[in-house]
């Protein structure tokens, strides 16, 4: 493993960061592995993608078919808005359901599973929603610093 990398439990060998660090109870950072075809991983990626919270917080309200997702969330292409939704069916998040009328009608909702989800992601909303100030203002402070620190080391090369 390259140097400044942290082990993953998995090649845990009792020393290196995880030792040194004793006891994290249920906050463990390393909780779950960090390689790819680490299930906790693919599902942490796959509900914290920006479309798919969006495609469950639409479905939270209602019903709704593809044409009305696609109108309703900015930016997402036709492909990606697919992609999407097949893979929150696949998790069981989704439920896709073909009424047999001519054209098709296709309908997306949230599965009970998906609406513990949007819980979850409400609580997130929430807490972003409350801490925007306190995060703006970190943010200038940080861009603050920044600037002035390429001012002056820009300043600094003449000396």
């Amino acid at each position: 493993m390259e140097e400044g990398t942290l082990k993953s439990p998995s090649n845990s060998t009792g020393t290196g960061y995880r030792a040194e660090h004793a006891d994290y109870g249920d906050a463990d950072p390393f909780q779950w592995d960090t390689r790819e075809d680490c299930q906790v991983r693919q599902i942490l990626d796959r509900v914290a993608d920006k479309w798919s919270l969006l495609v469950i917080a639409l479905l939270e309200r209602r019903c709704l078919r593809f044409t009305e997702l696609r109108r309703e969330i900015d930016g997402i292409s036709q492909r990606m808005l697919t992609v999407t939704l097949r893979q929150l069916e696949r998790d069981g998040l989704v439920r896709r359901t073909v009424h047999p009328v001519v054209p098709p009608r296709v309908e997306y909702e949230l599965t009970p599973l998906g609406g513990t989800l949007h819980t979850t992601i409400q609580a997130l909303v929430s807490w972003t929603e409350e801490h925007q100030g306190e995060i703006a203002a970190a943010r200038s402070a940080y861009d603050a610093r920044e600037t002035a620190e390429a001012k002056e080391a820009k300043g600094g090369k003449g000396a």
